[in-house]
């Protein structure tokens, strides 16, 4: 089985990442993709706005109905600061039985300068293999491991979508219009 693990905040998820796991999963031939929202971010402790709750009820939205993708609470449900070692070896555990697992952890290229300070830097390049997500040819500098995969370059970010609700601007076309319902029901980032 070959599965890719897409973590982040996700507050609030959107197309964009929607658009670089659709490319990841058709360049990849994956056979599913987990997207995992962290409980809470070691690098960014207290940035998160929305609650884990709500993150992830969004990333369910995101994703809807494609049969490739699964929002997976594994990080939420673990509680406390997310590690993505320990994720991975729990996920190497969940299908301990398939000799031939493959994962493959999806990392945006903004996130090269920061691997060195994670949790266990080498268990993580040694769980899964590191997938670079650029949105242009590729990170002027090479990654410190992996491969890179460029995919489609949607300018748009979670910070963005928090800033342009708090205005009461609309953010049609940044996210799915369940993702923006959600998000007025729920009053997140007002």
């Amino acid at each position: 089985m070959r599965i890719g693990i897409l973590g982040g905040t996700f507050d609030p998820p959107h197309v964009g990442h929607l658009l670089a796991a659709s490319d990841a999963a058709e360049a990849l031939a994956l056979d599913r993709l987990l997207f995992v929202p962290v409980a809470e971010q070691p690098l960014k402790t207290g940035a998160m706005v929305a609650s884990a709750a709500h993150r992830f009820a969004m990333v369910g939205l995101l994703i809807g109905s494609d049969p490739r993708f699964v929002a997976d609470p594994i990080e939420i449900e673990r509680g406390g600061l997310s590690f993505t070692v320990e994720t991975l070896r729990v996920l190497r555990e969940r299908w301990r039985d398939d000799q031939a697992l493959a994962l493959f952890l999806l990392l945006g290229e903004d996130v090269v300068a920061t691997l060195s300070m994670w949790r266990e830097p080498n268990a993580v390049r040694a769980l899964a293999e590191i997938v670079w997500l650029t949105r242009a040819p590729g990170p002027d500098a090479p990654p410190p491991a992996g491969r890179v995969l460029a995919t489609r370059r949607v300018e748009v970010s979670s910070t963005e979508i928090r800033e342009r609700v708090r205005a009461g601007r609309p953010i049609r076309g940044f996210v799915p219009e369940v993702v923006a319902e959600y998000i007025a029901r729920h009053g997140l980032y007002r």
